[in-house]
Parts: C-alpha cells; structure tokens; sequence
C-alpha cells in the first residue's frame, strides 16, 4: 500500500466525526445516498454517499481494493463506519494504523493537505490570515506573560491560525500568542475561525476533554467535548487562498484541551488549554 493510499485512509477516517458533530472542510451533500443508501447518524454537514463512493473510487480502486479486506470500506457499510458508525475494525478503535500500513515516518498531514488542497470552501489571503491571527478579538483580555486570553461576555468571536508565516511551525496563532490558554464564561457562545496556513501540511482543530499528548490520531480517540467542537482537518492553500472554516459551540463548565487533531501534531505540541469558567 502506498503512501498516498495510507493518507487517504486516514483522510476518510476523519469524515467519520461527521456522526460526532464536527465541521467537514469538503463539499457537503445530501445525508443520503443514492438508490436509497442509508443516512449515517448526527450532523447533515457531511459528505452524502455518492461523493463518498466515487472518491474512494478514485484512490483506492485496483491495488487496495481488488479483492482486499478493505473493499467493504467502498460499499454502504463502509460509507456509515466512515460517518461515525460503531463497526470499525479493531486496529482502528486503538487510534492507530498498523505498522505494516504506514512504511514511513512522513507526516500523513502533507499527502492529505495535497490531496484535500482544491477542497470547496471558504478562502482567505495570506495577508489577511496574518492580521487575524495577530488581532485581539473584540471583549478580549491578554496577559502576555500568562498566555491567556480571555473573555467575559457570553459571545466569543476568535482566530486560530494554523503554523502561520513567520510562527513556530505546527502551532496555533491567537491573537498574537502561540498556543494561548483560551478562558471564556459558562453558556458563552464560541465561534473560533481556524485557518490553515501551512504551505504543505493539513491542520484543523478540535477541542476535547482528553489528554492532548496521549494519541498519535486524535481523530479517533479524542472525542469532541462539544456539538460541532470539532474541523478535522483544511487543505493545503493555493492560488485561491487559504482554507479557512468556523466551529461554533455552547461551552459548559470545565477544562478542555484544543488540537490539532491531524496525525501526530498535537503530540508534538499543537494544543492548548480551553476553560470555560463556572457562573460566579
């Protein structure tokens, strides 16, 4: 199995969240698939069958899927695993893809960010990714020292800017902080516009109640602590511009952790604390 074939693998397996709530940075259809194919559960912001069946299609047919045990992953069954279904096979459920699979150390997030590079979706200049990640959002408090950024009001508008020009490389850009800790009042509403900007690697962002460090693919054992608190992952930018989406959510009391959630980058350090403060 090639690399490429791998990536899109793991790329297919992020769709999966789509059951858990998450926002998909790919051209969404109707939940149901063609000739009456059933509707996975949660979120209609996910790919419909048809789109699903031709892409693995595209890159799976012949060397994977000719008579392997992966060719159930093209049919109906397949199609409600990837969109959050509970029948996936064992290696998965341990976060990890078997060693035989991978046969190298590169970053499956360069192959998926080329891969999902002409995805549909909203695009920002690299100009602007760098006002906005270096912008204090409006009801915004910082202590440089600290790392913190917070908020009193109950409607949080914020930038999460994905290894930005100039940054640390495989980190998040707030408000001019690297990996700021994000404090925010229980019941507030959080709209956090992440954008990728790296040239060659895909990003995204989820926010969880799990250990950041513990798992080399969060997509699969970091579950979103919230409805819709999660984007697996935005494509490399091009000509059009960067990829850029928004993940809204009604934040409970606690502390979370926000990640990369792209194999293997919130280990190396691509997370943050999130807080939501208990009503005084």
């Amino acid at each position: 199995m090639t690399l490429k074939h791998v990536s899109v693998l793991v790329g297919a397996a992020v769709i999966a969240a789509a059951g858990l709530g998450v926002g998909v940075a790919v051209a969404t259809r109707s939940p149901s698939g063609p000739s009456g194919q059933p509707a996975a559960a949660g979120t209609s912001a996910r790919p419909g069958y048809s789109w699903y069946h031709s892409m693995m299609g595209r890159y799976y047919a012949g060397s994977m899927m000719g008579g392997s045990p992966y060719r159930w992953m093209m049919g109906p069954r397949g199609y409600r695993w990837m969109m959050g279904g509970t029948s996936e096979p064992g290696w998965m459920r341990g976060g990890r893809l078997p060693g035989p699979m991978m046969g190298t150390t590169t970053d499956p997030g360069k192959v998926m960010g080329g891969l999902w590079a002409n995805a549909p979706g909203l695009r920002v200049s690299a100009s602007e990714a760098a006002r906005l990640g270096s912008q204090v959002p409006a009801g915004a408090s910082i202590n440089q020292t600290k790392r913190t950024v917070s908020f009193a009001a109950t409607s949080v508008h914020l930038v999460a800017v994905a290894s930005p020009a100039g940054g640390p490389d495989e980190t998040f850009r707030i408000a001019g902080l690297v990996n700021p800790t994000l404090i925010v009042p229980a019941g507030s509403r959080v709209h956090i516009e992440v954008i990728n900007a790296d040239p060659d690697t895909a990003h995204g962002l989820v926010i969880t109640a799990g250990n950041p460090h513990s798992s080399w693919m969060p997509m699969m054992t970091a579950s979103p602590a919230f409805v819709g608190s999660a984007l697996w992952f935005l494509g490399n930018p091009t000509s059009a511009g960067m990829h850029a989406a928004t993940i809204s959510i009604t934040a409970s009391p606690g502390n979370y952790h926000y990640l990369c959630p792209v194999p293997g980058h919130a280990q190396k350090g691509m997370t943050g604390t999130f807080i939501v403060n208990r009503p005084r």
